[in-house]
């Protein structure tokens, strides 16, 4: 019974086709709205009551979240949590519909009056205008490498979307295109894969700038070793799903990356492996090049040679052959992770160091924004050469990390990233105005969700405790049967219980990122 049940549920997973690109981009797209609302509508935990709402609408400008008791906690959940589950599982064939419910409270609310308390204020006039000769000065007094609230927002509600999927999908509430497609084509958790590299990417971008602006260089031992240390928990933690995945006769995908091969080994290898490139001398340019020219030269392999038929089709009769989709696309997340690490280089520092025209052209303020619209076209255009039939006509596969799905992980992260930099604009203008680095860190902490800068603190930990859940859940429930209010039950308390464990380490100071 219980090998049948397996194989039930490995077969829930199996031979999937996926769905849209832009139904996809319509459900993400929860994640950027709930930021606004997150800024700009309270709900009361009477939700039932409209009068309610409203008040909570009204006190959404006036520092809802400045005095973070439990109502607010609640709150900051049910919007940057409860709504990106919500768009996963019951508003999963109406996102417009949930996105419109999120969206206009925002747009009504940003119409009225601000509460004049403890917000930080938009500069006067007379400091705008003046906003350009004074950025320079500034400068001296403030961090080189300032917070960026909507990076912390990013990575977060990225981190929320993947740990609500790797449990939501073992349920019928979850569609199954939402799912990882077999070979070609596009779904949510192909590009929470993905996404999960370049926001691993974008992360290790900071540490690298550090060391620059300090003259540190590394030789290529000390590089490994630091590289070494960065990958040693992950490393583990594949060890120890391949351990208790096959101890415990847990059910697999095995065509996902192989036999023995999993996520966390992929994870593990992109530090060593990116700490040679960092060793040669680069700018965010060459760093992006390195991955293209990887890219696209391991596409020119897979259409080349056999290599695209072996990965796919080769009996499983050797170590390598039995991990091959593991083994080879590697090269394919590798290249994610340096695309990550560039749009990083990019826009985390203060100063503009871009050669760009266009980008030196516009106001401090909007040149991140203009950075990542830039960066998302580029790789937009290039997705659309690669896959029009009228060129190459290549399909995206997350199987193989191919070039088409290496440019879609790019160009989507890169609009999301936009989304969440013009939010922050629109509702925090003043956020680096600010003429000393505590007043700067005051208002970058005023302007980020809790609940996802615990997600973003702790993502290492966090990732951790939602596969152990999940484990858990799938040895203790048969989610194929589960109705849809049990299901959305179980979720909705597994996904409270990773917040409440996030915001708590958090609250002591305890830090475990990718």
């Amino acid at each position: 019974m219980a090998q049948s049940y397996k194989s039930l549920k490995e077969d829930f997973v199996s031979n999937l086709s996926g769905g849209g690109i832009w139904e996809i981009n319509k459900v993400t797209a929860v994640a950027p709205v709930s930021i606004s609302c997150t800024i700009c509508v309270i709900s009361s935990l009477i939700v039932a009551q409209a009068a309610v709402l409203l008040w909570s609408a009204l006190q959404s400008r006036r520092d809802f979240f400045v005095n973070y008791g439990l109502t607010a906690f609640v709150t900051d959940f049910l919007l940057n949590t409860g709504a990106i589950l919500a768009a996963a599982t019951i508003y999963s064939s109406s996102p417009t519909t949930l996105n419109s419910l999120l969206m206009l409270p925002a747009f009504a609310l940003y119409l009225l009056p601000v509460g004049s308390r403890t917000r930080p204020k938009k500069p006067s006039q007379a400091v705008a205008g003046n906003a350009t000769s004074e950025y320079k000065g500034r400068q001296d007094s403030l961090e080189a490498l300032p917070e960026r609230p909507f990076i912390t927002h990013y990575r977060g509600s990225m981190m929320v979307v993947t740990c609500v999927a790797i449990l939501a999908v073992d349920f019928r509430v979850f569609p199954r295109r939402f799912a990882k497609v077999e070979t070609w084509g596009t779904s949510l958790m192909d590009m929470g894969v993905g996404s999960f590299v370049f926001a691993a990417g974008l992360a290790s971008a900071r540490p690298l700038l550090k060391a620059r602006a300090a003259g540190n260089s590394k030789t290529i031992g000390m590089s490994m070793v630091a590289a070494a240390r960065h990958s040693a928990p992950l490393l583990l933690l594949g060890l120890i799903r391949l351990y208790t995945v096959k101890g415990l006769n847990y059910a697999e995908h095995v065509s996902e990356y192989g036999v023995h091969w999993n996520f966390f080994f992929t994870l593990a290898l992109l530090p060593p492996v990116a700490a040679v490139v960092q060793l040669l001398p680069q700018s965010q340019l060459s760093v992006h090049s390195i991955a293209l020219f990887a890219t696209i030269l391991y596409q020119t392999v897979l259409d080349g040679t056999s290599l695209k038929a072996y990965v796919l089709t080769a009996p499983r009769n050797s170590i390598l052959s039995q991990n091959r989709e593991g083994v080879f696309s590697f090269v394919g997340n590798f290249g994610i992770f340096l695309i990550g690490q560039a749009v990083g280089l990019d826009i985390l520092p203060r100063k503009n160091m871009s050669t760009s025209r266009i980008v030196s052209q516009v106001s401090p303020t909007h040149r991140n924004l203009v950075r990542l619209l830039l960066w998302s076209a580029w790789f937009s255009v290039m997705l659309l050469l690669a896959t029009s039939y009228k060129t190459f006509r290549l399909q995206v596969s997350r199987r193989l990390a191919n070039l088409p799905y290496v440019l879609w992980v790019s160009a989507f992260n890169c609009a999301q990233l936009a989304l969440f930099c013009a939010i922050e604009i629109l509702t925090f203008p003043g956020v680096y105005s600010a003429t000393d680095a505590q007043s700067e860190t005051r208002r970058c902490r005023y302007a980020t969700s809790q609940v996802l800068g615990a997600f973003n603190t702790n993502g290492l930990a966090i990732f951790l405790v939602a596969n152990l859940l999940t484990g858990l859940v799938n040895m203790t429930t048969d989610t194929l049967r589960a109705s849809q209010g049990s299901a959305m039950f179980i979720l909705l308390v597994y996904t409270g219980t990773l917040a409440i464990i996030a915001t708590t380490l958090r609250s002591k100071k305890i830090s475990l990122k990718f």
